[in-house]
């Protein structure tokens, strides 16, 4: 089975993973986890949007063979890879799809101001969730860019609100 975690920037994704980890021994992919060990000390100043994306994309297709491998021994994959725009959804929906592969999406729907406040505590204490600061301007930026996921997509999910 593939969970698809969605929700914006704040929402409690990792800390959602976590928790589903223990209930049913999945294996999280946290993509801030693979950026921040695989690319950030890497980025300068003038790399943008566009440079995280097409990492962001060579890390996925390492992450879909070994989700493949994963079904193959009878693991879960939870997918904690952001997943803000319907269409990165439709693409890990197609794979399922692809590879008769069961699919869960979650979303975690927060109000806006409750998952600033989760932010700034998180950038202070540095917790176990904890991988890079979040500035405001991130957080509006992610506002912007998320997309609500259709009421297709909701019709069978697991809702958090």
């Amino acid at each position: 089975m593939i969970h698809l975690i969605v929700g914006n920037t704040g929402s409690g994704k990792t800390t959602y993973c976590n928790q589903l980890k223990c209930q049913n021994k999945g294996i999280i992919f946290s993509i801030d986890t693979w950026n921040k060990t695989l690319f950030l000390s890497d980025k300068k100043e003038t790399d943008g949007l566009e440079w995280f994306l097409e990492r962001i994309d060579r890390a996925e297709e390492m992450i879909k063979n070994l989700i493949l491998q994963l079904e193959n021994a009878g693991t879960d994959s939870i997918l904690d890879l952001g997943l803000s725009k319907f269409s990165h959804r439709e693409k890990f929906r197609k794979f399922a799809s692809d590879n008769k592969l069961e699919i869960q999406l979650h979303y975690l729907n927060l109000s806006k101001e409750e998952r600033w406040q989760r932010i700034l505590k998180r950038n202070a204490e540095k917790g176990i969730t904890y991988e890079f600061d979040v500035t405001l301007e991130d957080f509006n930026f992610m506002e912007n860019w998320f997309e609500q996921p259709t009421d297709l997509e909701l019709n069978e999910a697991i809702i958090i609100s």
